[in-house]
């Protein structure tokens, strides 16, 4: 399957994410805290542990870190009462914004999540007016090679589609308790595989101009919010320029 190019996309935005790394490692090390609270210190058993573990040691995060974190998460501790809270709404032109937070504060989070929704032209939509455009899936891009090869290696793994972008990378999608058997599966055959579990909208809305300057600067704010883990989108922005 052919698709539009999206390496460069996600090399800017893995860019941007490290210039804010402290940010970004409180976000991850709240996730392992409660993936351990919810299903227990052993990433063996607890899938959603192994996931977020992956994640953190791929943002380069220190073993030790981790390990602290997931025992705040085994020993329940006062103020590791974490609630998970999805936000739906619409950005500029009407596209589709999904919300993932993880909040000790749930009026604090319902508060900034809504005023930078309102801040950006956007609005928040009751439950379900959003969620039913997304599914929730492992997603892994590969930067260059043969199709063919990863192909092979990847259907074998358990991936649902592979799809070349139109600058030579590979973006390979599967459901999301097979992410990590294929992202292994991948590196294994010698593949750098970038990826996680993630949202991803069934059609997407490409945006311009400022519709496209809105939208971001509303996705911005709100990962500015320590609240807030993730944000997803339906709208296709354009390629950035290369540096």
């Amino acid at each position: 399957m052919a698709g539009h190019s999206k390496w460069a996309n996600i090399k800017h935005r893995k860019a941007a994410q490290d210039a804010k790394r402290g940010k970004v490692f409180t976000k991850i090390i709240r996730e392992i805290v409660v993936a351990a609270r919810n299903g227990g210190p052993n990433p063996e058993d607890n899938p959603a542990l192994r996931s977020v573990m992956d994640k953190a040691l791929t943002a380069n995060m220190k073993k030790d870190t981790i390990e602290k974190a997931i025992a705040r998460g085994a020993g329940n501790q006062d103020g590791d009462n974490f609630e998970e809270m999805t936000f739906e709404g619409y950005g500029a032109s009407g596209v589709a914004i999904l919300v993932k937070c993880l909040s000790d504060n749930r009026n604090r989070t319902v508060s900034e999540v809504r005023h930078a929704f309102s801040k950006h032209g956007g609005n928040l939509g009751t439950d379900g007016s959003v969620a039913y455009l997304f599914q929730h899936k492992g997603q892994l891009f590969i930067e260059n090679g043969d199709e063919d090869a990863i192909m092979e290696v990847a259907l074998e793994a358990g991936a649902e589609d592979v799809i070349s972008n139109d600058d030579g990378s590979f973006e390979i999608r599967c459901e999301p308790t097979d992410y990590l058997e294929l992202k292994k599966a991948l590196v294994d055959a010698g593949y750098e595989a970038e990826g996680e579990v993630s949202w991803l909208p069934d059609v997407e809305v490409e945006v311009d101009g400022e519709t496209a300057e809105k939208v971001q600067k509303l996705i911005d704010t709100l990962e500015e919010s320590d609240d807030v883990q993730n944000v997803y989108t339906n709208a296709a922005f354009p390629e950035p320029a290369e540096s």
